[in-house]
Order: C-alpha cells, then structure tokens, then sequence
C-alpha cells in the first residue's frame, strides 16, 4: 500500500474519531438547543428534614421489630406465641408508633388499618399458596394530607413490608428477626413518617407499613386494589425491601454509596394495542414508573452528588441511585410490583450487593458460616442515607404541580423539528413552569433539559417546536413550581391531525 493512501486513511480514521468531532463543539441539534442536565436548588427545608434522620431512631425502630421474634405471616393464626411476639404485636406496635408521630405533630396524620382476611388457594397445597388457612392480614399506614386543596388530591406513597420468614415460610416459632428482610424498609417509612410530619406539602403522603409479603404479596396487592378502587390519584409509590446494606466481616464487594433502583417497563397487562404502540416507538423504557425511577436519580444528583452542600443534605458522603432497567431481581419480587400491576408507577430500593445467608434463613452456624437475617449485619447509618433519598424525593414530588397530561408529539409532518403539546396537571393550583427534557436514544437519563417557554407556540394551549429531530432522542415534559420543584417527566405519544 502506498503512503499517499496510507495518508489519507489516516486522515479519515482522525476525521471520524469521536474525539475529533466533540473536540469542535456541540454538532448536534439535540445538544445544541437546550443545556445540559443540572442538579435543581437545594430546597432548605428539604435539606433541614434530611439532616433530622436519626440513624439512632431507625436502629430502635429495627431493634424492636426484630424483638418480636417471628413475624410470619401466619402467625396471626397462632394461639400459642409467647407474649408480645408475632406479627400481630408487631402490627400493633406500628400503629401505635404512627399515632406518636401523630400526637407530636399536633394529630397531623390520620392512621388507619387495612385489615383483611387471606385465604387458602383452592386446590393448592399449603406449602404453595404459603396460606394454609384464613389468616388475618393488617396493613397499618398514615396519611399526611396536602395542605391544597386542589394538589391534596395526589398522592405519593412510601412503603416496606413488616412480616418475616425463615427457611421454612411456613414456620411461625423459630426465630425470623428479618432485621433487613424487611425491617429496614420498614425502619424507612417509620422515619419518613416522623421527619415528613413536621411539614407541609400541597400534596398528599401516605407512609406504609404492610404484611403478607413474604406469603406472596398479599398486604400490598390488598392495599393496591384498595387505592384503585377508591380512585387514589397515586402518582409515586417508593417501596423498600431489603436495604440494610448488609455487612460481612470479609465482604469486600459492598458498596455503601449505591442503592438500586428497580422499576418495571410496559406492563403485561396492558391492552394489546398499546403494548405494540410502545414497542414500536422504543418506549419501554419510558413508562411511568421509569419515569418515577429517573426522579429520583434527579433528587440524588439535587442532595447527594458530590460537590453538592453535603451539610446541607445531612449527609457526609455522595450517595448514588443506579437506575436499573428491570422490575426485580431474578427468582425474587416485591411490594412495588403490586402497585404496579394496578397502574401505578412504582419502583423498589434495593441495596447494592445482598447475602443470602442473611435472608429467608433458619438463624444457626453451620461450616463455619453464620446464617440468619440478624441484626448485627445492619448497617444503620447505609439505612439513613437510603431514607434521605426517599425523603427528597417524596418531598420533591409533593411539592410539585404534578404530571402533565396527555402529552403528544405532531407526527403530521416529515421534518426536523418537534412540536410537543400537552395538558396541564389534573390537580395542581397556582403558576405552572414546564420544562422538557431529552435524551439520546442510547441513554438512560435525562441529558439536556429546555424551559417551555424558550419555545412556545401557544402558551395558552401549551404547544412548543424545538429545533430537535425526533426520532434521534427521546423527550419528556415536567411540571414545575416557581421553585423549581419538577414532577417526574411524561413521555409523549403520537398524534396525526
């Protein structure tokens, strides 16, 4: 080969090399007409409710959880537990903690019981169904009503599961303390109920406490059936299962500054059409609950990242959420998915590296290794950082106007631009800023972000056409309060007029 075309493949290598072309700045209409993605202001009162999380106050609220001993579920159905054991004491001692957060927040918060009876599958062995017989299944939450009239009507959710299991899920007397499986995340939902009571959103918090899980979901897909029909305008559900950021002596592949972050894409249940409708567009990645996972990656980069006002978050460390694109860990699932399942977005905090020894096992030593959901492999201040985050996002999104509705792109013309409409919240009251975002189609997160009104069409009917082609990204809008406190985003579907 000669050097003339040796050069000048060279040359052509250079000239397509990425770092060629970045070197000369923004080519692309997506990274030219809006900025990149930017931690929001830190809200000060957020940032005071964060540094009130007591890792002490979550470890008492574990340490008596695990106190009582075995909470299977089924054990509302024995008649000889010792005193004070099981998990109906334990149902009772959640109320009666709700109603203290209540008393010292001036009655702020309703506490109310869902309690219902499981029963038996019909022709399935017990050991299946995990219900051997009617059994008695209380959910305890309370509800922090919106101080808006109009925005008091959504409502976000925080939630853990308070029931246990050994080996044997059917074993109601050998020690099952769960002290992470799911005492953390229970321990979770108790603090933000304690620290979120002390103030006011203009939407609505519930913070839950729920059984039956480890039976097979019983106590969240209850109380999600509940919320469906009751017309619960419930636009976020935060469940946490399993995040005690379990502490071998000898595990070096924790990590403390990870949490994970589950969240289902197009529902099964969907219609037909509308599951090909999303195929078609890549839009799995763009449910509500993705969306709802993608806010709180918004309220990480706002409190925790680094170079951020550690203080001010009340925290020492950056502390990361990793979006992961699945509804749960395989052979496993969650409280989330029974919201999810009835349409509500929802997604499942998870720490970064668990050890089954230390879950769904009978307590022993054996070989040498040390099984058992004990207490001592805890990591209480990982638990309070976890709650932060919960924290800031539940606040965040209670302080918002709420979703935009019907959200579309103008697929009548073949161009390079996008003209996005939509409606406003359904109930929010006072200014609205809308702000779209966007992303590469190769990328998970948000990456650019525009003010609607740089924009605008109409701002009367809330129509805009950025400079963007749609089909290389991925948009979404948010609403936003004079604050800057956003909803999560809202994907856009086609519209041919």
């Amino acid at each position: 080969m000669d050097l003339v075309l040796l050069a000048c493949l060279a040359s052509q290598s250079t000239a397509m090399s990425p770092q060629r072309a970045t070197s000369v700045g923004p080519r692309h209409d997506y990274e030219v007409a809006g900025s990149p993605v930017s931690a929001s202001a830190i809200d000060q009162q957020i940032a005071a409710a964060l540094k009130e999380v007591s890792a002490e106050k979550i470890k008492s609220n574990i340490e008596t959880l695990v106190g009582f001993r075995n909470r299977n579920t089924t054990s509302s159905t024995e008649s000889d537990l010792p005193a004070e054991t099981g998990v109906l004491a334990a149902a009772g001692w959640l109320k009666s903690q709700l109603g203290s957060y209540s008393q010292a927040c001036g009655g702020c918060l309703e506490i109310k019981e869902d309690s219902f009876v499981e029963q038996p599958l019909a022709g399935v062995p017990a050991y299946r169904s995990r219900i051997a017989k009617p059994t008695p299944i209380h959910n305890m939450y309370a509800v922090l009503r919106g101080s808006d009239p109009a925005a008091a009507r959504r409502m976000y959710l925080v939630t853990g599961h308070y029931d246990t299991r050994e080996t044997d899920v059917m074993n109601t007397h050998d020690p099952a303390p769960g002290a992470n499986d799911d005492s953390s995340g229970t321990a979770v939902s108790l603090e933000a109920a304690r620290v979120l009571s002390r103030l006011k959103f203009p939407a609505t918090l519930v913070f839950l406490c729920v059984a039956g899980e480890e039976q097979g979901l019983n106590g969240s897909r209850h109380l999600a059936r509940l919320a469906r029909e009751q017309s619960w305008q419930l636009e976020g559900v935060l469940n946490n299962d399993i995040v005690g950021g379990d502490t071998t002596p000898g595990d070096p592949l924790q990590d403390k500054s990870r949490v994970r972050v589950f969240s289902e894409g197009i529902l099964p249940s969907a219609p037909h059409e509308t599951i090909q409708q999303w195929l078609t567009l890549g839009l799995d990645n763009d449910t509500p609950s993705r969306q709802l996972a993608r806010e709180v990656l918004a309220a990480d980069r706002t409190y925790f990242a680094p170079g951020r006002d550690a203080a001010a978050a009340g925290q020492r460390k950056p502390f990361a959420a990793v979006m992961e694109l699945r509804l749960d860990r395989f052979l496993r699932g969650g409280d989330h998915s029974s919201f999810s399942a009835e349409g509500f977005p929802a997604i499942r905090f998870t720490e970064w590296r668990e050890n089954y020894n230390h879950q769904h096992q009978h307590v022993r030593v054996e070989n040498g290794v040390e099984y058992g959901d004990l207490l001592k492999f805890d990591d209480f201040g990982y638990i309070a950082q976890v709650a932060r985050l919960n924290i800031a996002t539940l606040a965040t999104l209670a302080s918002s106007p709420g979703i935009p509705q019907n959200v579309r792109v103008a697929t009548t013309n073949l161009d390079n631009n996008t003209t996005l409409k939509w409606d406003p919240p359904s109930a929010a009251s006072g200014a609205i800023h809308y702000q779209i975002v966007w992303r590469e189609t190769t990328a998970n997160d948000w990456q650019f972000a525009a003010d609607a009104q740089k924009y605008w069409v109409d701002s009367q009917t809330n129509i805009v056409t950025l400079p963007i082609s749609k089909d290389n990204v991925f948009f979404g809008v948010r609403a936003c309060d004079e604050f800057g406190h956003c909803s999560q985003a809202v994907a856009p579907l086609p519209e041919r007029r």
